[in-house]
């Protein structure tokens, strides 16, 4: 047993498909964001200098765009069921 309760079959199948969405959906941005910096580097031949910094940074922001997007994914699943608390008001669901 979990300290979150159990979950229905169905919860846990939307959780699987959001992690799924959430790992794909980065990759391509990590991709994306990879050949935005790095892709010049190479599209106009710059020299080696250059190039060595667009690639470093490509790998460095790749990797951070990656994770970003994961965790917001992922955070915004968790909090969907959520309603904001608006004092004074009645929840659509009351």
């Amino acid at each position: 047993m979990t300290c979150m309760g159990t979950r229905t079959q169905a919860q846990r199948d939307a959780a699987t498909v959001e992690i799924g969405y959430a790992l794909v959906s980065a990759v391509f941005l990590a991709a994306l964001v990879f050949a935005v910096v790095a892709g010049p580097a190479w599209a106009f031949g710059l020299p080696r200098g250059p190039r060595d910094v667009l690639v470093g940074a490509g790998a460095v922001l790749a990797p951070i765009a990656f994770l970003v997007r994961v965790v917001s994914v992922l955070w915004r699943f968790r909090n969907a069921g959520r309603q904001p608390s608006q004092p004074g008001r009645t929840s659509p669901d009351s």
